[in-house]
């Protein structure tokens, strides 16, 4: 089981004709999966996070709000633990490419 993989969802008649020509291609392996599957998005914990972060503030400015949720997710470019977490949270693993 090699080679690339498709994760979709939905079962309508796009969907159900995109998993036919996916059959026939031995190279591709799919994942069929909810529309809307928020407990194996990492990006969900990463919102969550944030609006824990910014959830007893009160801001009198939108540009102020749009400034401290910047400031939150550029903090978590410096927590590499902390994103490793929302991923481990979701119960799926991170594969990163080996170079040659």
């Amino acid at each position: 089981m090699g080679g690339a993989s498709r994760r979709a969802g939905g079962n309508s008649f796009k969907a159900s004709r995109r998993a036919r020509l996916v059959s026939d291609r031995t190279w591709l392996t799919a994942f069929l999966m909810p529309a809307y599957a928020p407990d194996l998005n990492p990006v969900e914990g990463v919102w969550a996070h944030v609006k824990r972060r910014l959830a007893n503030l009160a801001v009198v400015a939108l540009d102020r709000l749009e400034t401290l949720v910047r400031n939150r997710l550029k903090q978590l470019q410096y927590r590499p633990g902390t994103l490793d977490g929302f991923i481990a949270g979701t119960g799926l693993t991170l594969d990163t490419p080996t170079s040659p």
